[in-house]
């Protein structure tokens, strides 16, 4: 369902150690809502329907959960968030994609809409937004992975600091519900 003649790869960031999250169990793979927390995520993705379906992984193996998308395993993830951007980048290269829409694996609430809309967009970056605050997804336009690639900042930097030097290639897609990501046990609360 993406935009007519375009090749849209969708993502779910899913490599991080998630380390804030104490407990016996990683955050992706706790019981939410009658499944393991990341699969939210995917399932939106999923249902969205805007291409092929990818889920970076890294600090924990969560490959038992992803028999309806590809596993792409980033050996990086350690270094940080924008690693996995790129390992995405990397994959759409190599699949001729013309863009690049993802979320993150803690983030259970962003709808199979909020993943249309922004794919649908036509601006090299797209960012979703909820009640006027930028979250995710995010889009991302192979025009722009090179110089994603090249900046020199810290690891988390990464697409924020592409939004923040390149204003005007960006647009701000009207989105319903929350990107509010679980970060601690705490997180999940007003949620259950």
């Amino acid at each position: 369902m993406s935009q007519k003649g375009t090749n849209i790869l969708a993502v779910l960031l899913a490599a991080g150690a998630g380390t804030r999250f104490t407990g016996p169990i990683h955050k992706l793979r706790y019981p939410f809502r009658g499944q393991p927390l990341v699969r939210h995520g995917i399932d939106a993705m999923v249902s969205a329907n805007i291409g092929p379906n990818v889920v970076i992984t890294g600090a924990v193996d969560i490959s038992d959960l992803l028999s309806d998308v590809t596993e792409v395993h980033n050996p990086d993830w350690a270094s940080g968030q924008r690693s996995s951007v790129q390992a995405a980048i990397d994959y759409g290269r190599a699949h001729t994609c013309d863009a690049l829409v993802f979320a993150l694996g803690d983030q259970p609430f962003i709808t199979a809409d909020a993943w249309r809309a922004v794919a649908l967009s036509t601006s090299p970056i797209a960012v979703a937004t909820y009640e006027g605050q930028r979250g995710h997804p995010v889009r991302l336009h192979h025009s722009l992975w090179d110089q994603f690639s090249s900046l020199d900042e810290a690891p988390d930097a990464g697409v924020r600091t592409l939004m923040r030097l390149r204003p005007e290639l960006v647009e701000e897609v009207a989105c319903k519900g929350t990107s509010a990501d679980i970060d601690t046990p705490e997180d999940l609360s007003p949620w259950t």
